[in-house]
């Protein structure tokens, strides 16, 4: 699976994509990320990529011109790629969605910034929208690094143990994970759950899946003592 950034802050990406899973994915050759500065494509000495809102108003605006000549670019290199776009207005992130975009072979992911993107770009590239929830962030470089890692975990191979990406939260019938625990047995008073040690497989699966249902109803109606 092959990833494109459209940001005009590449620095702000780099980091993240080159630790832990996805690090490890794209150095396996399992997962490549490609961060892509619109600037390029900018005219001017500055390459300047943003400009003030026709109307008036508060902040900037990306230009289109600037995206238009990086979409344009990549369209040569991943012709058959999945358009996304960062917007507060998109289909919320959920396990569901991330499963969906992990069949593709090629997902271009535009990151708004400032007051958002030229609306062009979006009446001419059509790209899908999507959101990780009702708030704002600065940019949509963060929202961006989410979805790429939901989605290299769900990539074959991406995880040591396969069973991982079944067995998350939101995954084995959109329920809630279990709490883990691991050594020491006891700590600062609290012990190990004595259906975890005592290896009995079916207790096991019988106190996991109590307390996945007991997560999922608190989520709903607010913890219990």
């Amino acid at each position: 699976m092959r990833f494109h950034i459209v940001t005009i802050l590449p620095e702000l990406c780099a980091s993240p994509l080159t630790h832990s899973i996805v690090g490890r994915a794209q150095r396996r050759g399992l997962v490549e990320v490609e961060l892509v500065d619109p600037r390029h494509w900018a005219a001017g000495r500055h390459r300047k990529a943003d400009d003030r809102p026709f109307g008036g108003g508060p902040g900037m605006v990306l230009a289109a011109p600037p995206i238009a000549g990086a979409l344009d670019w990549l369209a040569t290199r991943a012709p058959q790629a999945r358009r996304l776009i960062t917007s507060p207005l998109g289909r919320k992130l959920d396990q569901a969605f991330a499963r969906e975009l992990a069949t593709a072979q090629d997902l271009v992911v535009i990151c708004g910034h400032y007051e958002g993107i030229d609306e062009r770009i979006v009446d001419l590239y059509k790209p899908e929208p999507f959101s990780l929830g009702d708030y704002v962030l600065s940019g949509g470089e963060l929202a961006a690094m989410v979805l790429v890692d939901a989605v290299t975990r769900l990539v074959p191979g991406v995880l040591g143990n396969a069973e991982s990406a079944v067995e998350d939260s939101f995954t084995a019938d959109d329920a809630l994970d279990h709490p883990c625990f691991t050594r020491p047995r006891s700590f600062r008073g609290l012990d190990v759950p004595q259906a975890l040690i005592e290896g009995d497989h079916a207790g096991v699966a019988q106190w996991r899946a109590e307390r996945r249902a007991q997560a999922e109803a608190e989520r709903r109606t607010g913890p219990t003592n």
